[in-house]
């Protein structure tokens, strides 16, 4: 009897440590800069049931509603989803369609993310301009459409394109600064755009390629009523030049795999956290398994970035048991209660190629680095 006794007194014992030990990790989860040794516990629910690339969310405070928004589902156009939970999403149609008087784009509708602004709902988006007297294989420009809801019909607001800087560019983000500034960050495409690196010449010697085409992220000043931008746009993130570079190996997978001769910094997303700008942005080859994000700091909205010591945040873990690949082209969520989510697309061993949506939580630690719990999948 005393044995068993002293078992049922250490069972309650371990059960009351876990219950204490899960209520602090919870209180953490309310913190961005909880300590790197307190663990978050949450119930993923990943993949969702959205087959969507580029993923971006946007909370209503109005209707306290949750839109999200990405590429695919529609041809010429976007389509949204709402949730009440971050977890249920119900499907809210075509909420963007290039068969309209104004329109620009004739394909390859990527990336748009949706913004409130003085009651209306703007939308930033990519797309091939019709405008292409040279016949480029890659014509892309990024345009604005605005609607009185976030469910549509967006309606573009001039017949072209924002701007034209002279090359392609995808993957609009736009930046609210505390002083009344705004700021567009775009991705250069890598088509026709071959640079000079040790990669480069690495990859010739290995009788691979015979040269590495790059995208690189640009900020520019946007005008406050989304009609133009006002400067010329400032270079922020490129791949690195050297293979010394700490940052070279994770960003030249795409490359030294094999698997295509493009180097990605692409997918930008830019927010600022006490003095920092923190941009985050993707590299490799979007449509492959080596998909991974990074982040690099700055004290100006325009840089100079210095990018992560513990870059990459989020890639794939395939290698170490998991099953998520591809992961990549991320945006940030505060939700209703504050807390910040990492929303991005990838993929798993169970789904097949379709992009799928993800959430993950994301943490500032005390010293100041973004980290993303992820990538989870449900029943881990």
């Amino acid at each position: 009897m005393n044995k068993l006794f002293f078992i049922l007194i250490g069972l309650l014992f371990t059960m009351m440590s876990c219950n204490s030990n899960r209520t602090e990790s919870q209180e953490n989860q309310k913190d961005p800069e909880s300590q790197d040794n307190k663990v978050t516990v949450y119930e993923s629910n990943n993949p969702l049931d959205v087959a969507f690339g580029d993923p971006f969310i946007v909370y209503d405070d109005e209707s306290d509603v949750y839109y999200m928004y990405g590429t695919g589902g529609v041809k010429n156009g976007f389509m949204a989803y709402s949730s009440k939970d971050l977890k249920t999403w119900e499907k809210r149609g075509q909420v963007y369609s290039s068969d309209q008087e104004k329109a620009w784009g004739t394909k390859d509708f990527w990336a748009p993310e949706v913004y409130k602004r003085n009651g209306k709902y703007y939308m930033f988006y990519s797309a091939h301009w019709k405008n292409n007297p040279n016949n480029e294989l890659e014509n892309y420009k990024i345009g604005v459409a605005v609607s009185d809801s976030p469910t549509g019909p967006f309606e573009d607001m001039t017949g072209e394109p924002l701007f034209d800087p002279g090359y392609p560019i995808i993957d609009a983000n736009v930046y609210f600064a505390e002083d009344g500034k705004l700021y567009l960050y775009y991705s250069r495409c890598c088509y026709k755009h071959a640079v000079e690196s040790e990669i480069a010449d690495w990859a010739r010697e290995k009788k691979m390629f015979d040269e590495i085409e790059e995208s690189w992220i640009y900020g520019v000043e946007l005008a406050a009523d989304f009609s133009s931008v006002i400067g010329e746009p400032v270079l922020l993130l490129r791949p690195p030049v050297s293979m010394d570079d700490q940052q070279a190996e994770w960003e030249s997978r795409s490359v030294t795999s094999g698997e295509v001769n493009r180097r990605w910094t692409e997918g930008s997303y830019l927010m600022k956290h006490k003095d920092t700008y923190y941009m985050m942005y993707s590299a490799n080859f979007f449509g492959g398994k080596h998909y991974a994000v990074g982040y690099a700091t700055s004290t100006s909205p325009l840089g100079p970035f210095q990018k992560s010591e513990t870059n990459p945040i989020l890639q794939k873990n395939t290698e170490s048991g998991g099953i998520v690949s591809g992961t990549g082209h991320n945006s940030v969520l505060e939700d209703r209660d504050g807390k910040m989510w990492c929303v991005y697309h990838g993929r798993t061993s169970k789904t097949g190629d379709d992009r799928l949506v993800f959430l993950d939580e994301l943490q500032l630690t005390e010293n100041g680095e973004l980290k993303v719990n992820g990538p989870t999948v449900k029943g881990d």
